[in-house]
C-alpha cells in the first residue's frame, strides 16, 4: 500500500506561511535584467543595486492559489498501473569522472573516454540516440559542448543534443544541428539554484531565454540539509518550497504561458565524514515531504529525483541494488517508478561502462513488474496443465509449453546470477565478464 501522505491537513498552512515569510523577508538573488524587470511588473519588490527580489505575501498567496486551481483535478489518486521502466541509456549524464574497471582507475572525463562511451551507446541503443554522457575536462569550458557535439556527430548515427550549460553556446549548437538536419539541437538541461535562494548569472541568463522561448520552467532542487538548507525537515521543506515557488512565479512573470515543472533531489550531510548523500533514508524523507507539501498547497506534482544518484563508489551489485531500492522507495511514496540508473557512481559524479551494462541487465528484470496479463488459450496452457495433472509422471520443465514461452515469460539476465550473491570472487568474475562484453561492443 502506498503511503501517500506525510502531512496532516493542519500542517499545510504553517508551512505555507513559512514560505511566505522567507520570500518576503529574504527573497531571492536574481542576476538577470529581464527577470528583474518581469518580477517588478508582477508586483515583486526589486532592489537593483543588490539584485535582490522580495515578494509581498499577497503576491505569493495569490500565485499559489492560482496554481492550485490550475493544477487541481478532482478525484485524482495518482498512478495505479506500475509503469514500465525503460532500459538505461547513455544520454545526458554529464559525469565528471570515468571509471575504468579494466585498469582499476578513476580519471577525469576526456575526449577519448567520451568517444568510447559514444561508441558503446551506438552499439547498444542507437535507435533511442546517444547523448552527452561525460564532461570533457581536456577541452576549454566554453567550447566543451561544441566539442562534445562534434564527437556525437562523428561517432553516432543518432546523436542527441549536447548540453549547453551557458546560453552563449546555444546558437552555435543550434546551427550545428541545422547542418546535421536536426532542429533545436541543444539540451537546455536542469535549472539549479545556487542554494540557498540564488539565481546566479549563468543560470539566470539561461532560465530567462528558456522561459521567453516557451520551454519548460522548473527548478531541479539539490539543497543539502545542514549545509545549504536548514537541517530540520520542517525548515528544509519551507526553504526548498520557497525556491520552487519563486522559480515558478519568476517564469510566469516573464511568460504567462510558461509550462511549469521541477524535481527534488534532496541531500543530507553525514556529520562524521562531511559526505553528502542523495539516497539515504533521511534525504529521501526530506524530498518526499517537500513534494507532498507543494502538491497539497499549489497542486504542482513534481517528482523526487530518480534512482541514478547512489552513494556506491565502485561498480557492482551493491550499487545496482542500492539504486533499485531507491527507485522502489520512490514508487512506494509516489506511485511513480523511475529508472534505476544509468551507470553512474558517487552520486552522479562518475560514469562506469561496466555498471551501465549491469544496470541494463537488472532493468530487464524490473520491467517484468510492469507487464500486463494477456489471457489467451495459448498463454493459459490448460491442455498442458491437464496433461501434467499432479506431476507424478511428468513436469512443467519438460513440457513443450514451457519451451515455447520461457524466454518471453522469465527474467533471463546475461550477467547477474539468479542463484544469488556468492561472495566477492564470484562478483569479480561477473564484472570481468561485463568488461569483456564492453570490449566486444567497442570492437
Amino acid at each position: 500500500m502506498y503511503q501517500r501522505s506525510l502531512l496532516h491537513d493542519g500542517q499545510v498552512e504553517p508551512l505555507a506561511d513559512a514560505v511566505c515569510v522567507i520570500l518576503e523577508k529574504v527573497g531571492v538573488l536574481v542576476q538577470n535584467d529581464d527577470l528583474l524587470d518581469a518580477l517588478g511588473r508582477a508586483g515583486a519588490r526589486v532592489d537593483r543595486p543588490s539584485e535582490k527580489v522580495t515578494f509581498p505575501r499577497k503576491l505569493v498567496r495569490d500565485f499559489a492559489d492560482a496554481l492550485s486551481k490550475e493544477n487541481r483535478k478532482e478525484g485524482e489518486e495518482g498512478f495505479r498501473k506500475f509503469p514500465v521502466t525503460s532500459l538505461p541509456t547513455l544520454g545526458t549524464q554529464i559525469a565528471q569522472f570515468f571509471h575504468d574497471y579494466e585498469r582499476k582507475e578513476k580519471r577525469q572525463g576526456n575526449r577519448g573516454d567520451f568517444i568510447a562511451l559514444t561508441k558503446l551507446g551506438e552499439s547498444l541503443h542507437r535507435e533511442s540516440g546517444v547523448g552527452h554522457s561525460l564532461l570533457l575536462t581536456d577541452v576549454p569550458a566554453l567550447m566543451e559542448p561544441l566539442e562534445a557535439g562534434l564527437i556525437l556527430a562523428e561517432y553516432s548515427s543518432n546523436p542527441a543534443a549536447p548540453f549547453g550549460w551557458n546560453v552563449k553556446q546555444w546558437d552555435y549548437l543550434i546551427e550545428m544541428g541545422e547542418i546535421l538536419g536536426r532542429d533545436d539541437w541543444v539540451a537546455r538541461g536542469a535549472i539549479c539554484f545556487a542554494h540557498p535562494l540564488r539565481f546566479d548569472k549563468d543560470v539566470a541568463d539561461r532560465f530567462a531565454r528558456q522561459v521567453k522561448e516557451g520551454y519548460g520552467a522548473g527548478l531541479t532542487s539539490m539543497a543539502v540539509a545542514g549545509a545549504t538548507a536548514p537541517v530540520t525537515v520542517e525548515g528544509y521543506v519551507a526553504l526548498a518550497a520557497a525556491e520552487h515557488v519563486a522559480t515558478w512565479l519568476t517564469a510566469r512573470s516573464l511568460n504567462p504561458a510558461a509550462p511549469l515543472g521541477g524535481s527534488m533531489w534532496a541531500g543530507t550531510v553525514d556529520m562524521r565524514s562531511g559526505s553528502v548523500s542523495y539516497c539515504s533514508f533521511d534525504a529521501m524523507f526530506y524530498g518526499f515531504a517537500t513534494c507532498e507539501f507543494l502538491r497539497r498547497w499549489t497542486g504542482m506534482n513534481i517528482h523526487v529525483g530518480g534512482g541514478e544518484y547512489c552513494d556506491a563508489r565502485e561498480p557492482g551489485l551493491y550499487a545496482a541494488r542500492e539504486k533499485a531500492y531507491k527507485s522502489l522507495l520512490i514508487a512506494a511514496f509516489s506511485g511513480q517508478h523511475p529508472e534505476i540508473g544509468q551507470g553512474m557512481l558517487e552520486d552522479g559524479k562518475t560514469l562506469s561502462p561496466v555498471q551501465f551494462l549491469l544496470e541494463r541487465d537488472l532493468s530487464l528484470g524490473i520491467q517484468h513488474l510492469g507487464r500486463e496479463l494477456d489471457i489467451t488459450e495459448e498463454n493459459l496452457g490448460l491442455s498442458t496443465t491437464l496433461d501434467i495433472g499432479f506431476g507424478l509422471h511428468s513436469n512443467y520443465v519438460e513440457a513443450d509449453h514451457t519451451l515455447r514461452h520461457f524466454r518471453s515469460s522469465l527474467w533471463l539476465p546475461e550477467f547477474i546470477d539468479r542463484a544469488g550473491w556468492n561472495g566477492p570472487d564470484h562478483e569479480r568474475a561477473m564484472l570481468d565478464r561485463i568488461q569483456e562484453k564492453v570490449n566486444d561492443l567497442l570492437a
